[in-house]
């Protein structure tokens, strides 16, 4: 470089040291490297103050700094003051420009770096390796300051290696050992991304399909080409269930079909954007995620998306989400929305703003202010397209201060109107005997009592409440037996409900005992296997509640009363008939006495107070019946020895729907989701069969949760047998009963410890009893075809009517004025105190797109339930000019009509269920029904059902017309799935849209 006239030497002393004195290190400011000799041959020169003095400098010379003069590297170890010099920005270019550098050098341009502890210029820069993931054999050097940001490197690699302008690119840093680690943050320098000389730096540039090439899975070279060649609707792609996790593909269709936010993430915009030091955010990992799969799910390449990195991403996040049992789509809205909001988030360093409140101001003073503070703080897409205003309006009910505050909100959640009343259907047991069970559907208070239920079926059957008792029947025998004032909400409509009529002695002071009778039948074997020689039992039928005077508590009254009770299906001996007599051994008495159901007499007293035994008087004539023992090894799961039972011999042609399944309760009934056991196989009421509980089902439920309860009191064992067998041995003839009576416990075990003597005895708790059946004896006396029988009630008849309800009305609901709950109750500043103010909610100022969440799942301190209800909300113009607080629109303000344009459907009850979408595509106006992997075409009529659960409404001013027009559906189309798949695999047909509302669960 040729040098300009200097000024005079003095003049370059001064002010070249000068510079050297008092410019100061500062991060990221540029300093040069200048060769010592050179240096100090310089500042003899201008100290002797002859221009024409032979310790004249020449140009500058760094030669003696490289190690060889085709790459200008640094040679190593160089150390300041005596290899070099280090001079700042200023002085380098006086000297560059009085001097000039010889043969072209290049510039030793070194920035200053702040180090953990000190501010230092880097002399030695990093040396990196740079190459492309697509071609990793082509590698180049670069050096970079400490002090440079990854977005140097990113746009040195796209220069050297000429990738296409605008493509989007992702870097990753490659240690020693091999392992890679993701650049995410461009703007991060290269000292706190911790590169170091040596390490390789990738780049990678995304697929036309929308995957990177360092995710996509190493497969056959056909299915890539078959794969490629595939070109579909951008948009219409499943996603595939990675096991429950159909929640989150429903919620991420219905984001996927929201145009503003799909546009911003197709258009890259995001990059710009991600916040990577938010410590409310994720560090742009959720956006990051997020934008991969939409950039798959609208390329147009595939059939269907696998979300898997983006369902760790959120787990990571979100713990709650880890695993994969099945959650609430909305619930994963709200997590997504205000994710993506944080990693996206324009504001880097939230400023502290005190809230004010209104203290009588204008309303439009106020929520202007509100929503200025709220931008200062939350600046993002999410708030561009989503976040609305509301007012909140609290009133103290003791000063009467009122607060009003104005709140942002990202959806709405609105409730459903719930009835107070409540539809059951239960099983009527009359005392008459030859009068078969009736199934009643009454209608009682949701927050009733079991009196409340016994006196709506009062006034069916004109029997007094105090003369029922209700119980749950479950498997053939007493699951609850429930008190007159314990709440209906502990009955779920699952549930098979039994009343039956009690029978009431008039004048008559003796006390009576409700007796609860089970039904078991003998096994034709011998329970060897427990250790014991008593014979095995199964419960049959279905039980019976009773009252009975304690003086009747004998074998004898009770046999009598049994077989009275039971003659509609238990037919009595004829007289004709002799039945055997049998004679007793003195060994199988001394069986009796030491029997201990197969258990260690440790076990026994562990379990003694599990079930207390009923106690009875005995007929010596009747002993012998209890030296069989009928009872089952409690060491067995009792729903494993039910099953042993021989199925029942329907002989009179009606059908029979029994399960095949050997691990569930025969049942005769046909099940149904309300968990009722009616035939829709048997026309005639006559006909009717009755089953205690319906089969299981194959995912968890309440059922299934009783049989474990079940189980766990099954195996509990019996109290100590009373040792008496003297009286016994006494009388060893009798004549053969049809059945036999055992004390039993309440899962229908037998109880040892049986009193004698013909005295009554106590009942310290709910006694049960078992009659137990010989096979043989069963097979001639009991009909069990008849037994199974029940009539329908006319209640029965009444159609229950689909609740239809209006979308106004759900949002008129959000705005009702309401009491806090005592759980939450509100800070009144004036009475200094916690009170349960009123509030109100209004709506302020609605967002671009407005996401509606209607409240289907109620959940208060005793209920649980899903509300079914048909909610009628358009498809378009839905107008909220009448819900606005704000009645006149000042000029330029958006309207407040809005088009639907995605639905998230529920589908089941509150413990499973499947959940599906409707949306409609933005680039052609179709709708589609997106059900985890699988998308059909959709008709409009479709889309208002009982299931939906979260709706998407566009704001029309903001909505674009359909770019391409829609595809041509004739009306069978919607059996075939939108993206023109057809699998060899698939033996049967698609189901149609419509179909899928009865679709299995997860």
């Amino acid at each position: 470089m040729t040098a300009s006239e200097p000024p005079g030497l003095e003049t370059q002393r001064r002010d070249i040291l000068s510079l050297l004195r008092d410019t100061e290190l500062r991060a990221g400011d540029s300093w040069y490297v200048v060769e010592r000799r050179w240096y100090e041959q310089w500042k003899e020169f201008v100290e002797t103050g002859d221009q024409n003095s032979s310790s004249f400098p020449g140009q500058i010379d760094n030669t003696e700094l490289f190690e060889d003069l085709d790459s200008y590297h640094l040679k190593e170890r160089l150390v300041e003051n005596e290899d070099f010099m280090l001079v700042p920005a200023d002085a380098w270019h006086k000297l560059l420009v009085w001097y000039g550098v010889v043969d072209a050098q290049p510039p030793l341009e070194r920035k200053v770096v702040d180090l953990p502890s000190t501010l230092k210029v880097e002399v030695y820069p990093v040396e990196i390796f740079l190459c492309l993931h697509s071609n990793m054999e082509n590698v180049i050097t670069a050096q970079f300051s400490r002090a440079d940001n990854i977005q140097s490197i990113q746009r040195a690699m796209c220069e050297a290696f000429a990738v296409t302008v605008g493509s989007e690119c992702r870097l990753w840093m490659k240690s020693s050992d091999s392992s890679c680690e993701r650049l995410r943050n461009i703007h991060m320098s290269v000292l706190d991304a911790c590169l170091s000389s040596g390490m390789t730096v990738i780049m990678e540039t995304r697929n036309a399909d929308g995957t990177w090439p360092s995710s996509r899975p190493q497969i056959m070279r056909n299915s890539v080409e078959e794969q490629d060649s595939y070109r579909g609707q951008p948009g219409v792609c499943g996603l595939t269930n990675l096991g429950n996790t159909c929640f989150m593909n429903s919620a991420l269709q219905c984001l996927s079909n929201t145009p503003p936010l799909t546009e911003y993430f197709l258009q890259s915009s995001y990059l710009e954007e991600l916040n990577f030091t938010n410590p409310l955010g994720m560090k742009g990992e959720i956006a990051e995620a997020y934008a991969d799969v939409i950039k798959q799910m609208w390329s147009g390449r595939h059939y269907s998306v696998v979300p898997r990195v983006f369902k760790t991403k959120v787990g990571h996040f979100a713990s709650q989400f880890l695993g994969y049992q099945q959650h609430d789509s909305q619930e994963l809205l709200s997590f997504l929305l205000d994710g993506l909001h944080e990693d996206l988030n324009r504001v880097k360093n939230k400023e502290y703003i005190e809230l004010r409140d209104a203290d009588g101001r204008p309303d439009q003073e106020v929520a202007e202010e509100a929503w200025r503070n709220h931008r200062r703080r939350n600046d993002s897409v999410i708030v561009d397209t989503f976040h609305g205003l509301f007012k909140s309006t609290l009133v103290c009910p003791e000063c009467l201060k009122i607060s009003v505050t104005f709140d942002p909100f990202c959806y709405l959640s609105v409730p459903l109107p719930v009835s107070k009343e409540r539809v059951m259907e239960v099983f009527y047991v009359s005392l008459d005997p030859y009068a078969k069970p009736a199934q009643h559907r009454v209608v009682v208070p949701k927050a009733g009592k079991v009196f409340d239920l016994c006196s709506a079926l009062c006034e069916m059957t004109s029997i007094p409440p105090a003369q029922m008792v209700v119980a749950d029947v479950f498997n053939h025998r007493f699951y609850k037996i429930y008190n007159a004032d314990e709440s209906l909400s502990c009955i779920l409509d699952r549930d098979d409900i039994f009343v039956y009529e009690l029978s009431v002695l008039e004048e008559q002071q003796e006390e009576q005992v409700l007796l609860a009778l089970y039904l078991r039948e003998r096994s034709h074997y011998r329970d060897y296997g427990s250790g014991s020689s008593s014979y095995g039992t199964t419960l049959f039928g279905h039980p019976l509640l009773l009252n009975v005077p304690r003086s009747s508590c004998s074998q004898e009254a009770l046999y009598t009363l049994f077989l009275q009770r039971l003659r509609r299906y238990v037919r009595p001996p004829d007289p004709s008939e002799e039945l055997e007599e049998e004679e007793e051994e003195d060994d199988e008495q001394e069986l009796y006495k030491t029997q201990t159901n197969g258990i260690s007499d440790d076990e026994e007293q562990e379990g003694a107070e599990k079930a207390e035994p009923f106690q009875s008087d005995l007929c010596c004539g009747d002993s012998s019946s209890n030296s069989q023992s009928d009872d089952t090894a409690t060491a067995k799961p009792l729903l494993d020895q039910n099953n042993t039972q021989p199925p029942p011999d329907h002989g009179d042609g009606e059908t029979n729907n029994k399960s095949e399944n050997p691990t569930e309760p025969i049942c005769s009934a046909d099940t149904t989701d309300t968990a009722k056991d009616v035939n829709p196989g048997t026309h005639s009421t006559e006909g009717a069969e009755i089953s205690s509980k319906p089969p299981l089902p194959s995912n968890t439920t309440e059922e299934e949760q009783k049989e474990e309860d079940k189980q766990e009191e099954a195996c509990s064992p019996s109290p100590k047998a009373n040792e008496q067998p003297a009286k016994r041995r006494a009388c060893r003839k009798r004549r053969k009963s049809l059945f036999t009576i055992q004390a039993v416990n309440s899962n229908g075990t037998t109880e040892r410890g049986t009193g004698e003597g013909g005295s009554a005895v106590s009942f310290s708790s709910q006694p049960y009893v078992a009659i137990d059946w010989d096979p043989e004896m069963k097979k001639r006396f009991y009909n069990e075809n008849e037994a199974e029988k029940y009539v329908k009630h006319s209640s029965m008849e009444v159609p229950q009517q689909q609740t239809t309800v209006q979308l106004q009305e759900c949002i008129e609901l959000f705005t009702t004025v309401e009491t806090l709950e005592e759980e939450n109750p509100w800070y009144c500043p004036v009475c200094k105190k916690h009170q349960l103010a009123t509030k109100k909610l209004d709506l302020w100022s609605l967002p671009e797109v407005l996401i509606i969440h209607l409240k289907r799942f109620s959940y208060t301190k005793f209920t649980r339930e899903k509300l079914d209800s048909i909610v009628d909300f358009p498809l378009r113009d839905l107008d909220f000019s009448g819900c606005l607080l704000r009645k006149n629109l000042s000029n330029g303000e958006p309207p407040s009509r809005y088009d639907l344009i995605a639905v998230s459907n529920h589908y089941g009850g509150l413990r499973d269920g499947h959940y599906t979408s409707y949306a409609c595509n933005k680039d052609n106006g179709q709708w589609y029904y997106f059900d985890d992997s699988k998308v059909t075409y959709a008709r409009e009529d479709q889309i208002v059902t009982n299931a939906a659960y979260v709706l998407f409404y566009h704001r029309q001013d903001k909505i674009r017309k359909p770019t391409l027009p829609a595809p041509n559906t004739s009306p069978t189309s919607t059996t075939q799935p939108a993206n023109d798949i057809t699998s060899c695999k698939d033996e049967e047909a698609e189901p149609s849209a419509a179909s899928y509302v009865t679709m299995e669960t997860d």
